[in-house]
C-alpha cells in the first residue's frame, strides 16, 4: 500500500465526516425546541461525553450525538439571552455562533438542554453545563496515527490538529519512504518549547535516521554508534540549548495468550545519551548494564533532567531477552533526576525523586509543569510501556511539598498513558482508552493552581462519531504553538539522503 492510497482513504473519511456534518449543521439551522415534553432527572447519554466538562475559551465547537435510541434530537446551548439550537442526528453548533457564545460565557457556564423524540413523544433530559475557562489552550496538538501494533504499523503518520477548529494535516507520512520489501517506522516527535519550527522525529528501518528541523534548517542524523545501544528513541529537547537527550533502547514485543492485556512491549537494555545538535556529537549519560534508563524530561528552567530507571540484574548464562520476558513483572521503574549546568553541559549524580518500586509499582513518562511545580507521570503494576496496561493511571507529584497522589479526577477504569502540559500549564492532553479499551484517543483536562484537574473531554470532531469510525490510535499527543509548515515530501527527501554521522564524545 502506497502513501497516495493511504492519503486518498483518509480524505474519503474526511469527506464523509464533512458530508455528515453539513447535514447536522442544516438541521441546527432549522431546529426548534419542542413546546411539549416530559422531563427526566437523568443526564443524557451522549458521545463524546461532554456532560459537565470545563473547556478552554478557544476550543472548537463541541459536537455530540445521543447514545440511546431516538427518532430525533434537539440540543440548546444557552448563556444569558444568547442561545444555539441544533437538531437532527447530531448536535453541531455553527462555528461563528459557538465562538460568540463561548466568548460571552468566559468564566461561567453554558447550559445545555437535550430533548429526544421517540414514537412521537419528546423527553427533556436533565440540563448539564459546559464551563468556559478564561484560560486559553495552545492552538495545535500533534500525534502519531497508528493501527494497533498487532494489526499493522506501516500505515503510520504524524498528524497535526488545530484545536480551535477541525483542521488536520499530515506532518510526515511513514509510507513516503517505505516500500513493499523495505518498510519504515517513525517514532516520537518532540519540540523545543512548543515551537513547531524546532522539532525532531526518528525513522527506523528503510532510510532510517533522526530528522532535526531548526528554524528552517533540516538535516538527517545517523546517530547509531558502536558506543551506544541504538539511535535515539524517546527524546527531550532542552528548553533553549540546541541539545537533545534521548533514551537508547533494545525494545522487543511479545503477545499474551491468557492476559487481558494483548501485548507486552519491553526493553532488554536501555541507556540515556545526550546529542549536541551543532557539534553532531553524542555522549553517554547513564549506561549501567544493571539499570534500564528511559523517558528523559527536562525541567522548564533547563537545570534538571528527570528520567526513569529500573534495576534489573541478569544471570551471566542466560539470554537477556529471555530473562526479561520470563521476569517481566519484576521490572519496575523509579523516577530520578540529575542536575545540569547549561554553561558547561555537565550533569550531577542521580537523585531519587519517586520510589515507585517500594510501592510495588512502576513509574514512567515524567513530565514537568511549565511553572516547575508538578511532575505528572504514569503509574502501573510493572514494565515500561504502559499504553498496553489497563491498570495504568496518571499520578501527580508536587515537587514543592513532596505530596503524591493518583489523579482520580481524570483517570478512568482503563488505560491512561502518554501526557503533555500546555505551554501555560493550565491544560493536559493525554492518551486514554476509556472509550472502548482498544484505541487510544486524546483527552483534555483543565488543571488549577493546586494541581486539581477537571473532568476530561475528548478532542472534538466535526462529526462526533468520527473517531469510532476511524479506528486509529492517537499516540504521543504534544501541544504546539502553531503548525509545522515543512511539507511531508521535504522530510521524505531529507530522509533519503545519506545524512550526517555523529561523533562519539566522552
Amino acid at each position: 500500500m502506497n502513501s497516495n492510497y493511504l492519503n486518498t482513504e483518509i480524505m474519503k473519511m474526511k469527506y464523509i465526516a464533512s458530508f455528515l456534518a453539513i447535514f447536522a449543521l442544516l438541521a441546527c439551522n432549522s431546529a426548534k425546541v419542542p413546546e411539549q415534553f416530559s422531563k427526566t432527572d437523568k443526564f443524557p447519554a451522549i458521545y463524546p461525553d461532554y456532560v459537565n466538562v470545563t473547556v478552554p475559551v478557544n476550543i472548537a465547537p463541541l459536537t455530540f450525538q445521543l447514545e440511546s435510541p431516538a427518532d430525533e434530537m434537539v440540543a440548546r446551548f444557552a448563556f444569558g439571552n444568547e442561545e444555539i439550537v441544533c437538531g437532527g442526528e447530531a448536535a453541531q453548533p455553527d462555528f461563528d455562533d459557538w465562538k460568540h457564545l463561548t466568548q460571552q460565557a468566559v468564566g461561567k457556564d453554558i447550559t445545555v438542554d437535550v430533548f429526544a423524540c421517540k414514537d412521537g413523544s419528546w423527553t427533556k433530559y436533565k440540563p448539564f453545563a459546559i464551563t468556559v475557562s478564561p484560560d486559553s489552550i495552545d492552538p495545535y496538538i500533534s500525534y502519531r496515527l497508528i493501527s494497533p501494533s498487532y494489526v499493522a504499523y506501516e500505515e503510520l503518520t504524524i498528524n497535526q490538529r488545530c484545536l480551535e477548529n477541525y483542521d488536520e494535516s499530515v506532518i510526515y507520512d511513514n509510507m513516503l519512504c517505505g516500500t513493499e520489501e523495505n518498510g519504515q517506522c517513525i517514532n516520537c516527535h518532540n519540540y523545543q518549547q512548543y515551537n513547531p519550527q524546532r522539532m525532531q522525529f526518528h525513522a527506523r528501518q528503510n532510510y532510517g535516521g533522526t530528522v532535526i528541523a531548526y528554524d528552517g534548517n533540516i538535516k538527517k542524523v545517523n546517530m547509531r554508534n558502536d558506543s551506544i545501544l541504538s539511535a535515539g528513541v524517546y527524546p527531550a529537547w532542552h528548553p533553549w540549548l540546541k541539545y537533545i537527550v534521548y533514551s537508547t533502547n533494545t525494545t522487543m514485543q511479545v503477545f499474551h495468550t491468557r492476559d487481558i492485556d494483548k501485548i507486552e512491549v519491553f526493553d532488554a537494555a536501555s541507556d540515556i545519551i545526550a546529542y549536541d545538535v551543532d557539534k553532531d556529537e553524542v555522549v553517554n549519560l547513564e549506561n549501567d548494564p544493571d539499570e534500564f534508563e528511559v523517558f528523559p524530561a527536562w525541567a522548564p528552567d533547563g537545570k534538571t533532567l528527570y528520567y526513569c530507571s529500573a534495576h534489573f540484574e541478569f544471570p551471566d548464562t542466560n539470554s537477556h531477552e529471555v530473562q526479561v520476558i520470563r521476569r517481566a513483572k519484576e521490572v519496575k521503574y523509579n523516577i530520578y533526576r540529575k542536575s545540569f549546568d547549561p554553561d558547561t553541559k555537565s550533569f550531577g549524580p542521580r537523585e531519587m525523586v519517586f520510589h515507585a518500586d517500594s510501592l510495588g509499582k512502576s513509574a514512567t513518562l515524567p513530565r514537568i509543569s511549565p511553572d516547575g511545580r508538578f511532575l505528572l507521570f504514569t503509574l502501573g503494576e510493572y514494565g515500561v510501556f504502559h499504553i498496553w496496561h489497563r491498570d495504568a493511571d496518571l499520578w501527580l507529584l508536587d515537587l514543592q511539598t513532596g505530596d503524591v497522589r493518583p489523579m482520580a479526577e481524570v483517570n478512568s477504569n482503563n488505560t491512561e498513558s502518554y501526557h503533555s502540559w500546555s505551554s501555560n500549564g493550565k491544560w493536559l492532553v493525554f492518551s486514554s482508552r476509556r472509550d472502548d479499551g482498544g484505541y487510544t484517543r486524546p483527552f483534555i483536562a483543565h488543571v488549577d493552581a493546586n494541581g486539581k484537574g477537571t473532568k476530561p473531554f475528548e478532542v472534538p470532531q466535526e462529526n462526533p462519531n468520527y473517531n469510532r469510525q476511524f479506528l486509529k490510535s492517537y499516540n504521543i499527543p504534544e501541544f504546539m504553538k502553531g503548525p509545522v509548515t515543512i511539507k511531508p515530501q521535504t522530510f521524505a527527501d531529507i530522509l533519503k539522503t545519506d545524512g550526517v554521522t555523529v561523533k562519539y564524545g566522552r
